[in-house]
This record gives C-alpha cells, sequence and structure tokens, in this order.
C-alpha cells in the first residue's frame, strides 16, 4: 500500500524543474510511480537505458517530444554529464525535469551549477509522522528508524545490517569515495557514537585512528550522501554569548542506532532519550526543508545554557524524553526566552496532557507533531 509523502513535488514541477535528493531506500522511486507516472521517465539504475544514453546523450533529446511538460530522469548521479543535455532541452523547449538522486557529490563534481538558477533542490526524507498517522509506533520508529523498507520489515535488524553494508558498499566503495573501507567504517561507528554531540574532530581522529583532516573529509562524504546532516548554532543571543561549533546527526534514528551496535531499546533506558531527540531532529528537518524554512540550529552559550533546536529565528524547541518534566529541565529554554528573540518556546515531552509553564509550552510530542504538520506557517 502506498503512503503519500508530504512533499508536493508535482506542483513544484509545474513552475520549475527539481533536483530531487534523498538516501537510499527512502522512496523516491515510488514517490514517482505513484505521482507522477504519466510522465516520460528514465531510470538509470536499468542497465540498458544507462548504456544507450552514457553511449549517445543526444538520444534523450530525439526520444523527447517538444509538447511534452514534465521528463523524470531517476538516479541522475549516475550519468552526471546527461545534464548537459538536460541543460539545452530546459533551454530549447521549457520542458520542466524531475531530477532525483541519493548523493549530491558526482553532481557537483559532474556540472550540476551548469543549471545554475534553472532549478530547485528538495529532499526527501524517510517516513514521519503525519504521513504515518495510525501506522506510527514510537517505540517501532525509534528501533527501527524510518526508512520505509524496514519501518514495515518483518526483519529489520536484518534489513539495518543490509542498509549499512549496501551503502558502504554501493555509495561510498563503488563510487570511489575512499579507497580505504576498513578506516572508513570504523570513522562511521564511532561517528554514530557522536551523534547529536558537538562536532570535535580530534576525539573522533583519535577514536577512529584516522588523521584529524580525513575525518573531516569523511564527514562530507556523510553530507554528500545524505546520511547525515549539521545542526549549525543559533548565533543571534545578545545577553548570554553562543557557542559557534555545529552538531551532527545521522538522518535516521534506526541507522544510527545499529551503527552504534545497541540492542533494541527499551521505554526509559538512558539510550531511549538519546533515540527520541535523534526521531526529533529527524521530524524537524524534514519539517524545515518540506516547508522551505532554511536552517534548522541548536542553541548554546558558552556558561552551559542549552536549547535542543531552533527553527525559522521563531519557534524554540527542548527535547526531554520524560513523563514529568520539572523546573531543572527549563533552564537553558527559560534563559534563552530571557532573549526575547523567538515568537514560541516549547519543550516536547512524554508528558499525558499539555501544560503552560512561564510562558513555556510543554506539548506531549504528539500533540506537538500534529500542531507542527497541521499549521506549519503559523505554529504556536
Amino acid at each position: 500500500m502506498y503512503i503519500p509523502r508530504q512533499i508536493d513535488i508535482y506542483n513544484e514541477l509545474k513552475k520549475k524543474s527539481l533536483f530531487l535528493f534523498g538516501p537510499r531506500q527512502t522512496g523516491k522511486s515510488c514517490l514517482i510511480a505513484n505521482t507522477l507516472s504519466k510522465f516520460r521517465s528514465y531510470d538509470m539504475l536499468d542497465s540498458d537505458i544507462y548504456l544507450t544514453l552514457s553511449r549517445e546523450p543526444k538520444r534523450l533529446e530525439q526520444e523527447i517530444r517538444p509538447n511534452e511538460k514534465i521528463v523524470i530522469i531517476d538516479e541522475i548521479q549516475k550519468l552526471p554529464f546527461l545534464l548537459d543535455e538536460v541543460h539545452r532541452i530546459i533551454e530549447k523547449y521549457g520542458i520542466h525535469f524531475l531530477l532525483t538522486g541519493s548523493s549530491a557529490r558526482k553532481l557537483r563534481r559532474g556540472g550540476v551549477n551548469l543549471l545554475g538558477g534553472r532549478a530547485r533542490s528538495r529532499y526527501l526524507h524517510p517516513f514521519i509522522f503525519s504521513e504515518l498517522k495510525e501506522r506510527f509506533h514510537l517505540l517501532k520508529a525509534l528501533n527501527n528508524g524510518l526508512v520505509p523498507s524496514i519501518y514495515f520489515s518483518d526483519s529489520p535488524e536484518q534489513d539495518l545490517k543490509a542498509y549499512a553494508g549496501d551503502y558502504i558498499k554501493e555509495e561510498v566503495a563503488a563510487e570511489g569515495l575512499t579507497r580505504n573501507i576498513p578506516a572508513f567504517s570504523r570513522f562511521l561507528q564511532v561517528a554514530a557514537m557522536c551523534n547529536g554531540l558537538l562536532i570535535n574532530f580530534t576525539n573522533i581522529s583519535n577514536d577512529a585512528q584516522v588523521p584529524s583532516s580525513t575525518v573531516q573529509e569523511y564527514f562530507q562524504i556523510l553530507r554528500d550522501t545524505l546520511i547525515g546532516f549539521d545542526v549549525p548554532a543559533w548565533k543571534k543571543s545578545l545577553k548570554r554569548k553562543p557557542i559557534s561549533t555545529s552538531k551532527f546527526y545521522f538522518f535516521d534514528v534506526g541507522v544510527m542506532r545499529y551503527l552504534q551496535n545497541r540492542s533494541i531499546l527499551k521505554d526509559g533506558s538512558p539510550e531511549f532519550g538519546d533515540a527520541f531527540e535523534t526521531y526529533l531532529a529527524h521530524e524537524l528537518k524534514a519539517f524545515v526543508d518540506y516547508n522551505n524554512l532554511g536552517e534548522l540550529y541548536y542553541w548554546r552559550s558558552k556558561s552551559g545554557y542549552e536549547v535542543d533546536f531552533v527553527i525559522d529565528d521563531r519557534i524554540a524547541v527542548e527535547v526531554k524524553a520524560k513523563k514529568n518534566v520539572s523546573q531543572r529541565d527549563l533552564r537553558g529554554i527559560i534563559a534563552l526566552k530571557e532573549e526575547k528573540k523567538l515568537a514560541h518556546y516549547t519543550v516536547v515531552c512524554l508528558e499525558k496532557r499539555p501544560r503552560v509553564i512561564q510562558g513555556i509550552n510543554i506539548l506531549p510530542w504528539k500533540d506537538f507533531l500534529r500542531q507542527l504538520w497541521n499549521n506549519p506557517r503559523h505554529f504556536g
């Protein structure tokens, strides 16, 4: 059964060509099959199509009819030089292209800037709460993650193992992103253990047994292949000087748990809180991407006050995997509220009913996500 996604690529394609990026198995091909099936499509994973267009790129123009409105090329990073033809066809016929891929790295090297200004970039994330609705179960999501094929799998541990192996084999090794696969595998496990923390290249370098410069290169591979993303520091506070170091989150809480070599999570365990925060990071990253709100930030002062997330210079979000939020849990968000820079201050937690303390909304996580996705432009 197809589960409709939050992103509306059809209406966006009416306006302009799109690059649609997303990690492996997040559902790009399924989204196309269920929402854009009437349009011409080229799948670069099809060896016949790949070989034909790699030998003769001009076949693309010869096959496309000038009156066609939309054309799809799936996994465009497999044949980046085809973008020259895409560029020419856009200019000549005004056709809008949907160009999908799981890695921006090869496109950057292969000439994606040739389309400068002619195509927007959008990102498809794993499932979110508002897509799964009644099929969403928190503990299942924290253990299996939300990659569609793994969330609904009857053998999620085996599939998480296969996903990690396929990523290293097909995204990293096959694309020649690094020659030292054993070193990258060590780094991947260490990086997963640092999920949601301030990036410290020296410490990670020591633990992974690779030079600090290599660690920085490996983090860029994770970003380019969309396996993780930075959450930069929000620096607009005045009363308390903010720090500027970024945090790094893996794109999926299940993949993160597997790479950390953690057993199945249980409600109330120490690891549950970290997984709950990573899951909320995923929801909020999808929220800002799908609503074109720019960056997702966090805030931390040099004196130690911290708030997990800041959205669109409007919303502060603190995540607490607690069934009873205390006054002590509010120290960071109260400190940020004193800056009088944002419109809304929210603590997302495991409490059963919403309440308000000193102008700060204490919201059960389901209430928070419903409000967020149901009214994205006027949350709060």
